[in-house]
């Protein structure tokens, strides 16, 4: 593991933190128990920072200028962001709203496939508009457009798409980040954004938290190198010319504080810790951020020992602001001051007294603005409490020029930058440095491209499977070829290398190869998430249920070795496919640019070795399924594993015990391949209410009016056919044990079922519904969007979970989350249902039934 002194020079205090951050590590994480339920805090304990800004006596002038000449509507404006979906331009006129953002699914003018040009346009105009509203007495105030660009300008079709934070932490290449961040601020401001909300610096301690891939590293002296390169990539050096310039963008440290340590990784839980761990661990990041110049911190959703982030001053003010001497200002995350207590999404004092300077409010900021103005007028929020966070705002916006901005085109970056030849070499760089060589049996690799090489598995020539979650779209899904036009797939990468070779290359995503190969490479992996809905229960990988496995030993069996490359954000007890590989490659999610996998994989025609393995495993890898390797002693391969060219591989086979005990699935997920899954039962239920459980097809309801079969989709039987025979049968899917839809049903989460509407009826009452724990079953129209539906045919169908709530349904407690019923025959087949953020044919909310 390098050193981190790139980015501990600020100070003699600093250095000493480095030291200690060092000396915690992996270790300090099995210390990572709530010594003490207290959330009192002890800001002396905390690191100074000397500042990577000297005190600017003329900015502050100028600041103290500005503010009194503001009127307080337009003081109270800079608290509040809104998003794109629900404010216009012309709002700002009415609203001297201070900062807008662009959430992971806002597109410009609606489309998330918007053009570069497009939001060009859009962000423009909420430039131009901001300063429409000045006057001579009260000057106009920039308002600051923000966006997740996370890895590479993310959200833009045609951009960049560098490998996920876990993978660059593989590198330790703290050059190389700098460059990405760099890049990723050139590609984000040739559309005029001005802020992005990266870099994240959580340390993850558990893999089963959804967001680990945006993290760098389980050890906290990687997170706080690299979290610093990358901060002086997007905004330049501090004290340089180019600081703040027209080719950078406002960074973010997010998210203050211990996102990455919550109890059994779930996502905004709670993290039961020690302050001491708090500050060893998970606040390295941030020492070594505010020592680089970052200008925002974001605040967490999480909490620390039961307390809210969002609500404490102790942390957000006495230690982030006063010890570590952070003069920036802090965001809130998206509606996350609407969960403490005694607020709303609407109105929330305890976050602004607590030290939030900016509440990110994407739909009820008008609600917000008026309700804040009153608190300011009525001293719930003090004038001088205002002052400081409109002060931190306006200094933010006074560094980054926001009061010089130009509106033409002149010196503004081209479009011409967005996937650039030189930004896509970085990328591939990226990749390359990123791989993590676990096994290597026979020295199998590097492969000869001379030979015939089939490339297999569902994630071989899928660029949004190998980019992962926020990628164009917030979860990633919804996407198709053609929205990575500057893009290549992992098979294009190397089919153009084996090509060039005088080799034969063959894509068989199922293996069915037309030419017996001599080596197959097949690439397979996650799916697609982003935050909760990847929050996992187990590490053990199960995305394709064992179809990824089958694939590899089929085309063992058949004499054909194979090269095994996982794409995941996160290590998972992945044993048996290990095993049954002759070589198995960690590559995270690389992004935009396969052709950085063919690289490393393959020789070069003469021979010779093109690049060697250089990434080291970020993340300690899980021996079972149920073991959280960052605090485990004895992990499968422990944090900084990952061998060479030059190493010999003596490696024996993996133990193939996961350790779970029954079947184990991800939450969300109630009917796969026709079966109810993990606690959940599928259910017919007579017209007079009696149930009764399918335990077996074909199996009827009591009185014979619903009728369930077996039938093939795309496998023996992966889908159920139901019939109504008589009028008030129910199809339900239940549990014992109620589930919490309080959270997914305030999102965009929506209820997915893939089926096929073999027959519906011209007329009667067919009703989607969800039973309370109570018993009360809240339902709503579905007999028209069945009609609507191609009849025998096979699509996926969505319904906003908020539908059945705006119909009356207490979420926070549902028994079962799927109740179809019919008084009259219909004739439906099944074979999924799951909660899902995308879908392709999403209905409209029906009125309540």
């Amino acid at each position: 593991m390098r050193s981190s002194s790139a980015c501990f020079r600020a100070s003699v205090r600093l250095a000493f933190a480095c030291v200690l951050f060092s000396l915690v590590g992996v270790a300090s994480a099995k210390d990572a128990q709530p010594a003490a339920a207290s959330t009192t805090v002890h800001p002396q304990i905390w690191p100074q920072v000397t500042p990577a800004l000297p005190p600017d006596p003329a900015l502050e002038q100028r600041i103290r200028d500005v503010m009194a000449h503001m009127t307080l509507r337009q003081k109270v404006g800079q608290l509040v962001m809104a998003d794109i979906t629900t404010i216009k331009p012309e709002d700002l006129a009415t609203y001297p709203i201070g900062s807008v953002l662009a959430g992971g699914n806002s597109g410009a003018y609606g489309d998330e496939f918007a053009s570069p040009a497009k939001w060009r346009k859009l962000v423009d105009a909420f430039h131009r508009a901001a300063m429409k509203n000045g006057s001579s007495a009260h000057p106009a105030i920039p308002v600051l457009f923000g966006i997740d660009a996370v890895h590479g300008n993310n959200n833009l079709v045609g951009a960049t798409l560098f490998p996920q934070n876990s993978a660059l932490g593989a590198t330790r290449d703290p050059a190389l980040v700098k460059a990405i961040g760099a890049a990723t601020a050139a590609e984000t401001r040739a559309v005029d954004i001005d802020w992005t909300f990266a870099p994240t610096l959580a340390v993850p301690q558990n893999d089963r938290w959804g967001r680990t891939y945006e993290g760098f590293s389980q050890n906290p002296s990687v997170v706080a190198e690299l979290g610093a390169a990358e901060v002086r990539g997007l905004q330049g050096d501090p004290g340089s010319k180019d600081f703040l310039g027209a080719h950078h963008v406002i960074a973010t440290a997010k998210h203050f504080l211990g996102d990455g340590g919550t109890h059994d990784g779930k996502d905004q839980g709670d993290t039961e810790v020690s302050e001491q761990v708090l500050r060893d661990v998970h606040g390295a990041g941030y020492v070594s951020t505010i020592g680089a110049g970052v200008q925002t911190v974001m605040a967490s959703f999480s909490s620390w020992n039961g307390e809210k982030m969002h609500g404490n001053y102790g942390l957000l003010t006495e230690v982030l602001k006063k010890r570590m001497g952070f003069d920036g200002l802090v965001v809130g995350d998206w509606n996350a001051h609407g969960q403490l207590e005694g607020c709303t999404n609407a109105s929330c004092p305890k976050a602004i007294n607590a030290g939030v300077d900016v509440l990110m409010t994407p739909e009820d900021w008008r609600a917000l603005f008026a309700n804040t103005l009153k608190q300011v007028q009525d001293g719930q929020i003090s004038t001088a409490r205002l002052d400081d966070a409109v002060a931190r705002v306006l200094r933010v916006k006074l560094r980054a020029g926001a009061f010089d901005r130009q509106a033409a085109d002149a010196g503004k970056t081209p479009l011409s930058v967005i996937g650039s030849p030189a930004h896509r070499a970085l990328a591939r760089r990226a990749v390359r440095e990123s791989l993590v060589l676990l096994k290597n049996k026979g020295g199998i690799l590097p492969l000869n491209p001379h030979q015939r090489v089939l490339v297999a598995g569902d994630g071989a020539n899928d660029v949004s499977k190998q980019s992962g979650g926020w990628t164009i779209t917030w979860q990633g899904t919804g996407v198709t070829p053609a929205d990575f036009p500057n893009a290549q797939s992992i098979w294009s990468g190397l089919k153009q290398q084996i090509t060039a070779a005088g080799g034969h290359a063959e894509l068989a995503i199922e293996g069915a190869y037309k030419t017996k190969p001599d080596v197959a490479i097949v690439v397979f992996g996650e799916n697609p998430y982003a935050e909760f809905q990847g929050d996992r229960k187990n590490f053990a990988f199960d995305d394709n249920r064992g179809r990824d496995l089958d694939l590899i030993k089929k085309l063992r069996g058949e004499g054909i070795p194979v090269v095994a490359v996982f794409l995941a954000g996160r290590p998972l007890w992945v044993n048996r496919e290990i095993n049954a590989s002759n070589a198995f490659v960690m590559a995270w999610l690389p992004g935009s640019e396969g052709g950085g996998v063919a690289d490393v994989l393959l020789r070069k025609p003469d021979g010779a070795v093109q690049y060697d393995f250089h990434g080291k495993l970020s993340f300690a890898w899980p021996r079972t399924a149920v073991q959280v390797a960052q605090t485990a002693d004895d992990p499968q391969y422990p944090f900084g594993f990952g061998l060479t060219y030059e190493d010999r591989d003596n490696a024996g086979p993996l133990p193939e015990k996961s350790g779970l005990v029954g079947q184990q699935y991800p939450t969300g997920l109630y009917l796969d391949h026709g079966k109810a899954i993990g606690k959940f039962r599928l259910m017919l239920t007579t017209q007079a209410g009696v149930p009764q459980a399918v335990t077996s097809v074909p199996s009827q309801s009591g009185d014979g009016a619903v009728r369930v079969t077996g039938v093939d989709f795309k496998a023996q039987e992966d889908a159920r056919r139901v019939v109504w025979k008589k009028p008030g049968g129910t199809l339900a899917l239940t549990t014992q044990t109620p589930v919490d839809l309080e959270r997914q049903t305030s999102g965009d989460v929506m209820l997915v079922m893939t089926l096929r509407a073999d027959a519906v009826p011209a007329a009667g009452t067919i009703t989607l519904g969800v039973t309370q724990a109570d018993g009360a079953t809240v339902r709503v129209p579905f007999r028209a969007a069945l009609a609507k539906l191609p009849p025998k045919h096979w699509m996926t169908v969505a319904l906003p979970l908020k539908c059945f709530r705006e119909a009356g349904a207490h979420m926070g407690s549902v028994a079962a989350p799927f109740v179809l019923t019919s008084d009259a025959p219909l004739d439906l087949t099944l074979s999924k249902i799951e909660l899902n953020s995308h879908a392709d044919n999403v209905l409209a909310c029906p009125a309540a039934h």
